[in-house]
């Protein structure tokens, strides 16, 4: 299975990014390591249910800013005078320390996304080490080195088993080499909650796509191209052709195909063309140019 286990020494290495304080050793942990490190203080309680839900991500994205950023936790029942100090009215309320001084923060539980844009904020943006690693195997694979990309997807997972972003990465490398079993395996193993992020949906997506079409060749096309000319108003049939395109990697002529369709007639057995238009795009991925291309297209036929 590609999901990597954290090494020993990320383990270590986010031991030291991550520390309990306490009111006397509040100038030491958090004013002095400021003053060369970036450093969140995040207040908290045992009781506090949102604080449950908010340091599990604070710690978990500054271990993959792998030292361009530290985190202090206080609990506030431990040090009411130090909160007092701060003005801590609710709990969990984070600071960012800078320079020796409080330069940024937030009260309440915030989404990952939000988190990740103020550690951004903090460390001068950029993102995190994973995020260049990220970009790297993404640019591997998009010009087809993907057992190049592979590796670095796996590094990212082994620092980050979660990482759904660098899995699907990795899924689709295994796709690409063949590895279909090893895709599926992977995929049948996941928790619900990862299997329900868009990532891991359209890797799902596409290996259903392949599954479907593997056995469409250049001769099932042109049959099929030869149907459709004698009978442009069937509509199965324009259907099976834009799949079996999609299965002999004529993917712009299946996608062609779909939209085609859907200005023909978009109702027809319950918007078939569209919905599978939109299989196609999870498919390929948000990003990919057909993706973005296909769905601007889309969208001008529907609202025309």
């Amino acid at each position: 299975m590609i999901i990597g286990q954290p090494s020993g020494n990320g383990a270590g290495a986010g031991a030291d990014l991550i520390k309990d304080s306490d009111t006397a050793g509040f100038v030491a942990d958090v004013v002095e390591v400021s003053q060369n490190i970036p450093v969140i203080v995040d207040f908290w309680a045992p009781w506090c249910g949102p604080c449950k839900q908010l340091t599990p991500l604070i710690e978990k994205l500054v271990k993959q800013y792998a030292g361009r950023v530290k985190l202090v936790k206080i609990n506030v029942d431990e040090n009411q005078e130090l909160a007092q100090q701060f003005r801590v009215q609710s709990i969990p309320a984070v600071y960012a320390f800078k320079g020796g001084r409080p330069v940024d923060g937030f009260m309440g539980a915030l989404p990952e996304s939000q988190i990740k844009q103020f550690i951004d904020r903090l460390t001068g943006g950029g993102g995190s080490p994973l995020d260049e690693a990220l970009a790297e195997a993404d640019g591997l694979a998009k010009e087809g080195q993907n057992e190049e990309a592979l590796m670095v997807y796996q590094d990212i997972l082994s620092q980050d088993p979660a990482h759904a972003k660098a899995l699907a990465g990795a899924l689709r490398c295994y796709m690409a080499l063949d590895q279909d079993d090893m895709a599926r395996e992977v995929l049948a193993k996941l928790p619900a909650q990862m299997k329900n992020t868009p990532d891991i949906q359209g890797v799902q997506a596409a290996m259903d796509l392949k599954t479907a079409t593997a056995n469409t060749g250049d001769a099932e096309v042109q049959q099929l191209e030869a149907k459709v000319a004698a009978d442009p108003k069937d509509m199965q049939t324009r259907l099976d052709l834009a799949l079996a395109r999609f299965g002999a990697g004529q993917r712009e002529k299946a996608v062609d195909d779909l939209l085609a369709m859907v200005k023909a007639d978009r109702a027809w057995n319950e918007q078939a063309a569209r919905k599978q238009l939109v299989k196609f795009f999870e498919a390929f991925g948000p990003t990919d140019p057909l993706t973005l291309s296909g769905r601007r297209r889309l969208s001008s036929i529907l609202f025309s």
